[in-house]
């Protein structure tokens, strides 16, 4: 959360951050506000609703600022002093805001053309003044708002001129450079020095696509356009075989192999998702395009804006006092067993309290049944431990009989979703209805209702009023038919969009590029333990001189938490963009990249990211300002907030990727019930923000059913903020555990089938064998003998033995012919 120590400096905690876990879990919903005490040194009382805007992307400075630690900003002066030793000689008498367009890109191409010497070091400094250009020519601005304009004019100008091919070929050298690579190795400790020359490449490519991606206003047409020709470079290749988010893929592969272990991995993260998101399209864009993909397949339209309704969602807030004390009435008489337990029956009603806010431990259970449900929980998450029983009834004031209520609690007046209903849910329905009424099913047959009572009709016209047919339903069918009718159906038409090309490019290296992703996340996640034989993530914050000084070492503490923290940012997003861009694309491309994802344990590895301090890693300030140009020094904003942007942002990407693999996968959703994920996913109710919470109530909503009737019976309100915020799914019997899904299922052969379907969508679609028995034939005799086959060198000079012996000697046997008849 706020406090990992850096390696070797000890434990350093961020400034600002809480020392401990707010239990909001139940002040979420609503459970008794005054049972709802934070356990940390601190002693707030309350979490308030988090005002967070989630997007695509953090602010434009926030996101630039990113791509810089802490111990790279001395290299801002080297970058400018690299610029102006090389301007002066050049453009002698002159600041480079003084220059016209002509003069400036003059300059640019002297700079390129100094880019192609052979000395290194001189191609350092040529690239480190470029870089000062991307950067916004800092030394001759007065204030932050000059620096950002002159930056995103330096990139547009760098672009027009060519520099980003050039700066992929110096990065592809770079790649290939065995002597660094080898270096690199021998040494016991990496550091900055190690990576200098691929932090300037990677560095001039951000800038250059987070400039160029983001739109503004006033920009001038020619920059639009730059724009499209720019996304259109990187999406298609055309000199090169592959896209250039394909190349970061083989980076993150060869990082994680432990053959280049110099790699600066987060600068290389931050290019990846950048360009994904450029490339791809942000959530809008996307929705932008499930809206018109759904018109082109002739299905009706989504029954609303999945963006909008979650931004107009509050956070769930806990009743009013006065309604709570009214619960604490005295109530009936309980059962003997109850009355058995001493202190405890005094309280009936606080069952439900007592598992929502003290991690579920259940104070009518036997006390050794709940150690060993929920202590690892605890221990893992660093939670402390729990108040005692009698305190929690000190807590609590009792509330007279007589006093009466002061309001009423109001609920909301519309569920935020349009329930929806899949077509296997109304062959369920009619099936066993038939089942009931008649005695014999029908098989699909989802029309005929003879024999059936009236309700029953009702029933059935109602659940086709919300029947909901998704993309992913379609094209499931169109491959079931193509996979049936190969010949009558003919090729199939794929469009050549850019998830198609990087899906095609990434296909047969996939496996590899997931599991690097997941090898990094796990050792940036602030749950991991430092091991020896992990990988090392650090290389690129960790300076050459490690500090002396006590302050040095919580700086250098501060900008380690914020390294992993921005790698965890970057690795989130990048994963849901993909999933989210292939699931509409093709869903079997989504299946493919999300069983690949389970296979390397991606369901327990955010599972165990989210078994800590939640509160405290959201509230953690690891952050010393903007990490910016000087003149840039702008106050970030997260300063003043509750929370960090980034570890928001991050903690929604991972529940978004969780609710992707899980959603309909019943051997998965096991996954999470084996795993014990339902208090850990309750501790993260204690967020106040929409969005967050909705999330986490879609991961218990999926396996409430299996958690047993206990459980649901102790979670009565969390199970009514499931009811007020997810999605219905009509017949769906997710609160009562009746439903056919939870029967006993062959979980294995659930993954095998899919796995099998997947494969058989791989081969159709992108193996193209040469022989293969559907390949068309030429019949015509004219054709076949005017083709030109390679022949032997040296065949011209025997032909005419061979016409002899295999041709002219052998008899014509006609009658053969008929045998083919």
């Amino acid at each position: 959360g706020g406090g990992l120590p850096a390696p070797g400096l000890g434990p350093v905690r961020a400034p600002g951050s809480r020392g401990g876990d707010g239990d909001q879990a139940g002040e979420s919903f609503g459970i008794s506000a005054r049972a709802n005490w934070d356990r940390s040194p601190q002693g707030s009382v309350d979490c308030p609703n988090l005002e967070f805007g989630y997007g695509d992307a953090d602010g434009f400075a926030a996101e630039l600022s990113e791509l810089y630690s802490y111990t790279e900003e001395p290299e801002f002066i080297t970058n400018r002093r690299c610029f102006e030793e090389d301007f002066r000689t050049q453009v002698p008498g002159k600041r480079w805001l003084e220059l016209e367009a002509a003069q400036q890109k003059a300059y640019v191409m002297r700079l390129l053309d100094g880019l192609e010497v052979v000395n290194r070091d001189k191609r350092l400094r040529v690239a480190r003044a470029v870089l000062y250009l991307a950067q916004g020519t800092f030394g001759d601005c007065d204030n932050e708002g000059d620096v950002l304009h002159w930056s995103r004019h330096n990139n547009f100008l760098l672009y027009q001129m060519g520099t980003f091919s050039a700066f992929l070929e110096l990065l592809n050298m770079e790649i290939d450079n065995s002597q660094a690579c080898s270096s690199a190795l021998r040494k016991p400790a990496i550091s900055l020095a190690d990576s200098t020359e691929l932090r300037v490449l990677l560095s001039v490519m951000y800038l250059m696509v987070e400039n160029i991606r983001v739109e503004q206003e006033p920009d001038p047409p020619e920059w639009k356009a730059c724009r499209e020709t720019f996304r259109t470079e990187l999406s298609f290749p055309v000199h090169t075989e592959e896209p250039f988010a394909l190349l970061l893929f083989t980076m993150v592969t060869k990082f994680c192999s432990g053959h280049a272990p110099h790699f600066p991995m987060k600068k290389v993260l931050l290019l990846l998702w950048k360009v994904l998101l450029f490339t791809l399209g942000g959530f809008e864009a996307l929705q932008a395009m499930k809206v018109k993909k759904r018109e082109e397949l002739g299905l009706p339209p989504l029954p609303e804006d999945s963006i909008q309704v979650m931004r107009s969602m509050r956070a769930a807030s806990p009743p009013t006092y006065s309604i709570e004390l009214m619960e604490q009435q005295p109530q009936p008489q309980q059962p003997q067993q109850q009355q058995k337990r001493g202190h405890r029956s005094r309280r009936p009603l606080m069952k439900q309290d007592s598992l929502d806010i003290y991690n579920e431990r259940d104070p009518f259970k036997n006390d050794e049944a709940g150690v060993d449900e929920e202590e690892n929980d605890d221990v893992d998450s660093g939670i402390e431990g729990e108040l005692d029983l009698m305190e929690r009834d000190a807590i609590i004031p009792v509330m007279p009989a007589q006093r009466t209520p002061i309001e009423r609690v109001s609920f909301p007046k519309g569920l935020p979703w349009a329930p929806k209903v899949r077509q296997k849910d109304i062959e369920h329905f009619l099936e066993a209805s038939r089942n009931k009424f008649i005695g014999f099913t029908l098989g699909q047959d989802t029309e005929t209702l003879i024999g059936l009572p009236r309700p029953i009709h009702e029933s059935v016209k109602t659940l086709k009023q919300h029947k909901y047919v998704s993309i992913s339903d379609v094209q499931i069918k169109n491959e079931e038919e193509l996979e049936k009718c190969p010949m009558s159906l003919g090729e199939e038409e794929v469009q050549e969009t850019p998830c198609e090309i990087l899906y095609r490019a990434m296909l047969y290296n996939l496996p590899q590029y997931m599991i690097a992703l997941l090898k990094i996340l796990l050792a940036a996640a602030p749950t991991s333990k430092a091991k020896t034989d992990s990988i090392n993530i650090l290389a690129d914050v960790l300076p050459e001189e490690m500090p002396i000084t006590v302050l040095q070492s919580m700086k250098l503490g501060i900008d380690v938490n914020r390294h992993k923290e921005i790698i965890v940012k970057s690795i989130s997003a990048s994963l849901l963009l993909l999933l989210k861009h292939l699931k509409l694309n093709h869903i079997y491309q989504f299946e493919y990249v999300s069983q690949h994802l389970v296979f390397a344990n991606c369901i327990p590895l955010i599972l165990k990211f989210f078994n800590q301090n939640i509160m405290s890693y959201i509230a953690a300030k690891n952050s010393q300002g903007y990490a910016l140009p000087p003149r840039l020094r702008l106050q970030e904003a997260g300063d003043n907030n509750q929370f960090c942007w980034r570890n928001l942002f991050s903690c929604i990407n991972l529940l978004r990727i969780l609710n992707k693999l899980t959603k309909w996968k019943h051997s998965r959703t096991m996954m999470l019930v084996v795993f014990k994920s339902a208090p850990i996913l309750k501790r993260a109710l204690k967020v106040k923000q929409a969005m967050m919470q909705l999330y986490v109530l879609k991961l218990l909503k999926i396996q409430t059913k299996y958690l047993g009737r206990q459980w649901r019976k102790s979670n009565m309100k969390t199970m009514s903020a499931i009811y007020q915020k997810v999605r219905h799914r009509m017949n769906d019997d997710w609160a009562y555990g009746n439903d056919i899904d939870a029967r006993p299922w062959d979980f294995q052969a659930e993954e095998c089938t899919l796995r099998a379907n997947i494969e058989a969508f791989n081969s159709r679609r992108y193996d193209k064998p040469q022989d293969s028995e559907f390949a068309p034939v030429d019949n015509c005799l004219q054709s076949v003998l005017g083709q030109r086959l390679e022949l032997p060198e040296d065949f011209h000079y025997s032909y005419e033995l061979w016409l002899e012996r295999e041709v002219f000697s052998q008899p014509i046997r006609w009658e053969e012919l008929l045998h083919y008849q």
